[in-house]
């Protein structure tokens, strides 16, 4: 193990200086007696499996919980982060990972909460703000934002581009990106590593939280390993092996962070899923694809390039415009989600907490919601049955069992994915839409859905695949297809799967798509 930074830093070149930090929640120790530091105008990743501290310890910062012991300076003062308001007047800002904008407001008036340009009679300065805000975005590289926009009609990624924007544009000291890439990819995930550049020019100070190790080798020069909510190491990122980070971070060797394919197959299975020319009045155009029973198709493209309105359109959540879906080879509308899973589909959707749960209720009736007529009685419901049957499936996805009992928001972000899908577990799903279902998750929750994923299609389960990271396609999908201006621009066999071939058909590279059709 390498030396830790915190001898060889002195308290003047000091931001954030946390000490023996103890936080819990009833009897769970979330962080206990955590101590390291973070110099000034660095670029500091923070490392862990979900549930390891990482969000606790942005809550501690942030002012939104106070700890139980121990202590927090900032720039070499003892700080009691109070509340957001007193946080923020200390200098910190944070980006958070599941986004805290107002759907059905503006954007303008998002990026003004909670603070706005007030005129002395406590009258919002209407035009002033328009002007500030305005600017503000176009200095970020954002000005084609409308900002009389709601936000529940812009792209994940565009929300999420945001959420950093207002942080940034408040002037931080310290700037937090909790897990701000998981909803990025390809240009946007390089317009925050500028960002991050030009903040860091500017003297702020970043600390970074990803999952992603090719993010935290390019944007940070030190790192911090949680896990268990203890301290595992702090050093230079330069300092350790990614086998050395990924090991401190789950307790033991991931050897395998993909699961085998199996053997080339020509076709697969009986085809289950497909469309011919389907179109949506999103933007999905003219796409055409087979999905077939035992295999992994997988889906790759940048942001807005139709393959959402695809996952939608086969769960009947879009309105198809023209062509057909079809269900083992013959045409069939799927008008609402009630019919799609009566048909054996099933969607894990790319925001599990607005989209794939109900954070207040238990595990149990997340999971046993789309089936509860099979555990009713008459008029009652036999919990006894629900409970053993949830269960098992728990057991399988390896959640914890408090889940039967336990809302399902107490749960950290890899364990409410896991909820998420065990849910169609237990429906019993013949074909399963992943729409980047390990965004946001830890190496370790990843290898158990990867694995998951492959003994569902080894069992004869088909596997329609989106991912944001390309190397899960490249090792885990049978085959791919590559979105680009609205419809399927290329289909790239398992033999043929490299990182380079899919980002070139993604980028719309003429010779790509002449290349794989070739």
């Amino acid at each position: 193990m390498k030396a830790s930074l915190q001898p060889l830093i002195s308290d003047a070149a000091l931001a954030i200086d946390i000490a023996h930090v103890t936080k819990s929640y009833g009897a769970t120790r979330a962080i206990d007696d955590v101590s390291f530091s973070i110099r000034q105008g660095g670029s500091h990743a923070l490392l862990g499996e979900n549930g390891a501290g990482k969000s606790t310890l942005v809550k501690l910062l942030s002012g939104l919980v106070s700890p139980d012991s121990g202590s927090i300076r900032l720039f070499g003062e003892e700080a009691s982060l109070r509340s957001p308001r007193h946080s923020h007047a200390l200098g910190i800002q944070t980006a958070y990972q599941e986004m805290t904008h107002v759907k059905d407001l503006s954007v303008l008036d998002n990026m003004l909460l909670p603070y706005g340009a007030v005129n002395p009679l406590g009258m919002m300065r209407r035009r002033q703000a328009r002007d500030q805000i305005g600017n503000g975005l176009s200095e970020l590289g954002l000005g084609d934002i409308a900002l009389d926009e709601e936000v529940q009609h812009l792209e994940l990624a565009v929300r999420q581009k945001l959420e950093i924007a207002r942080a940034v544009m408040r002037k931080p000291r310290v700037l937090l990106l909790d897990e701000s890439t998981s909803t990025l990819s390809g240009s946007d995930v390089d317009w925050l590593g500028d960002l991050i550049v030009k903040q860091r020019a500017s003297g702020v100070t970043v600390v970074f939280i990803s999952h992603r190790l090719s993010e935290v080798r390019a944007f940070c020069d030190t790192v911090t390993v949680l896990r268990g909510g203890k301290h595992i190491a702090t050093s230079a990122s330069a300092d350790f092996s990614d086998g050395d980070i990924i090991g401190m971070i789950a307790g033991r060797e991931m050897a395998h962070a993909f699961p085998r394919r199996r053997a080339a197959r020509s076709a697969g299975g009986a085809e289950v899923l497909g469309a011919v020319d389907l179109s949506t009045s999103g933007k999905l155009r003219n796409a055409s694809f087979s999905l077939h029973a035992g295999e992994i198709l997988g889906v790759a493209g940048l942001q807005g390039m139709g393959q959402l309105d695809l996952f939608l359109a086969c769960f009947g959540m879009a309105d198809v415009t023209g062509g057909t879906l079809q269900l083992d080879g013959r045409p069939a509308a799927i008008l609402s989600p009630a019919e799609a899973v009566k048909a054996g589909i099933s969607l894990v959707p790319e925001d599990r907490k607005t989209e794939g749960l109900f954070l207040e209720l238990s595990g149990r009736h997340n999971a046993s919601m789309p089936v509860l007529d099979r555990f009713r009685r008459g008029m009652l419901i036999d919990t006894q049955l629900e409970e053993e049957t949830v269960g098992r499936v728990l057991d399988r996805m390896e959640i914890d069992r408090r889940a039967l009992w336990t809302r399902a928001g107490a749960f950290s972000g890899g364990n409410q994915q896991k909820i998420a899908i065990a849910k169609w577990l237990l429906a019993e799903s013949r074909v399963l839409l992943l729409y980047d279902p390990t965004r946001g998750i830890d190496v370790g929750t990843k290898n158990q859905i990867y694995r998951l994923m492959r003994d569902y299609a080894d069992a004869g389960g088909a596997v329609l695949f989106y991912s944001t990271e390309i190397p899960e396609l490249v090792h885990l999908a049978d085959r791919a297809m590559v979105f680009y201006g609205g419809g399927i621009a290329a289909e790239i066999a398992a033999a043929d799967l490299s990182e380079e071939a899919l980002l070139r058909a993604a980028l719309g590279s003429p010779a790509a798509h002449l290349e794989l059709a070739a």
